[in-house]
């Protein structure tokens, strides 16, 4: 008797091998994914303007790396005692305007470069939601400004997919081989609302799918599925019973690891986990002939991967 839903790996006709640069933009769920992937030492750059929720949010960060945008005084204001950009994340905020300028820029200079080059775009819409100022721009982030400040409303599932059918022709412009990977995050906004939760997933599902039907390399992850749908018990949630736990992650990764991951990819995700099981190894006595002896043979282990990849 089975107590519950199964979703079913599915073997994606390509595959992400160590040699392939991963951007990855979205909800704090897919900086879980992103930190996965670079623990194991895969190229990734994650969130170049922080984590970022709703799709306009997503296409802006984009829109920066492809037009390479340098920001400036103007850009920014004060709040808080800190000088914030709208279009980023508050850990680029800071008491210095200088200081804040530089880590955005820097910021922006080393992902245009990777961007350019990158072979998987991995995008995670969170909510439909979004935030105005009274201009009509759509915030990245509200920097708890008063709510008075920002006009919410609800996106289309029209006005999604217009936006990124011309944004994924521009993508591909510049780089024809990219391969974009769409996924909602199954983190439960729960202060718009449980109905309104739903209705906003529910848009961005329905945005997606049309995005994917109607565009090239445009592929679909089911993050949203294996939590909701798959593993469907509050168990795998933290205590804020909105956001998946750790054992919920490291689900979703093992799905992400049969989806994308070949045979050769798998067995050199274990020699690097070896190595790093290694290197965090804390050694009784560290002048000992013992741990010499396993120094050098862990060199050893870190030096053939190397020549052999």
């Amino acid at each position: 008797m089975e107590f519950k839903t199964t979703l079913n790996f599915k073997k994606e006709d390509f595959s992400i091998s160590y040699q392939d640069p991963i951007l990855l933009i979205g909800s704090c769920f897919i900086e879980h994914i992103g930190k996965k992937l670079s623990s194991l030492k895969f190229s990734t750059c994650v969130n170049p303007t922080g984590v970022v929720y709703n799709p306009i949010s997503i296409q802006k960060t984009i829109e920066i790396l492809l037009n390479n945008r340098r920001f400036t005084k103007q850009d920014l204001f004060f709040h808080g005692g800190l000088w914030n950009s709208f279009s980023h994340h508050s850990r680029f905020s800071d008491k210095d305007q200088s200081i804040c300028l530089e880590k955005i820029n820097s910021e922006i200079e080393t992902s245009v470069s990777f961007f350019k080059t990158c072979k998987f775009l991995f995008l995670t819409f969170g909510t439909a939601f979004v935030y105005e100022l009274k201009s009509g721009e759509v915030v990245s982030n509200c920097h708890k400004l008063p709510a008075k400040t920002f006009i919410k409303r609800m996106l289309s599932v029209d006005e999604i997919y217009e936006n990124y059918k011309n944004l994924i022709q521009k993508i591909q412009t510049l780089n024809p081989e990219i391969k974009i990977v769409f996924t909602v995050s199954p983190i439960r906004h729960l202060a718009d609302g449980f109905h309104q939760n739903q209705l906003s997933k529910s848009t961005l599902l329905l945005a997606i799918d049309r995005i994917c039907q109607n565009s090239t390399n445009t592929y679909y992850f089911p993050s949203y599925e294996l939590v909701l749908d798959d593993l469907r018990d509050y168990r795998f949630y933290a205590q804020d019973m909105a956001h998946p736990n750790e054992l919920a992650v490291a689900y979703v990764w093992e799905y992400f690891r049969e989806s994308y991951f070949d045979k050769t990819t798998k067995e050199m995700i274990k020699k690097v986990e070896s190595i790093i099981r290694d290197l965090n190894h804390k050694p009784f006595n560290p002048d000992s002939d013992e741990y010499r002896k396993f120094q050098k043979q862990l060199q050893r282990k870190i030096d053939e991967l190397g020549f052999k990849f």
